[in-house]
């Protein structure tokens, strides 16, 4: 089915830049790109999440979900419900699980400036992946080949700090 629909998709002009996504070239949702080449983005609203970087770390909010109470606590200076900073042994993972969702994968150059750690922090897990066939790599780029793309859960457990 999944071929099927990539076919069909292809013949009428859309690419598959992204796990769950097609556009036309150009027409990709650049508000989705920001979330998957781990950028920085500011929810504001009941039920919003952040995720904002800073020199030294990497911190997720959730604002209070109900909006009665989102409002009340607005007033109160206190809309964050929730907020964490990124361990250091989750900012691989939490990189990977989005970065590798995009076909075009990413530029080696954007795991450091997004994460702070140089690309030798994944070095086993990406040797791993390469070495089972689901990603490509180059001193420039890594992507998920099309058999990492059909298993991405698959490859990204390979980078839960747990299963190294």
């Amino acid at each position: 089915m999944q071929e099927m629909i990539e076919s069909r998709l292809a013949d009428a002009g859309y690419v598959h830049y992204e796990t769950s996504a097609y556009a036309r070239p150009g027409r990709e949702c650049r508000h989705n790109l920001n979330y998957w080449r781990f950028g920085d983005y500011l929810g504001i609203g009941a039920g919003a999440h952040s995720k904002l970087s800073f020199p030294d770390r990497i911190v997720r909010q959730m604002r209070t979900k109900q909006p009665t109470e989102y409002l009340k606590r607005v007033s109160d200076s206190t809309p964050v419900r929730d907020e964490h900073e990124v361990s250091r042994g989750d900012v691989v993972f939490e990189f990977m699980m989005n970065a590798l969702r995009l076909t075009e994968g990413f530029p080696v150059a954007l795991f450091a400036e997004r994460t702070g750690l140089p690309i030798t922090a994944a070095e086993k897990p990406l040797a791993q992946a390469e070495a089972r066939g689901l990603i490509e790599r180059d001193h420039e780029r890594i992507r998920p080949t099309e058999l990492g793309r059909r298993f991405l859960n698959d490859l990204l457990q390979m980078f839960l700090a747990g299963d190294k």
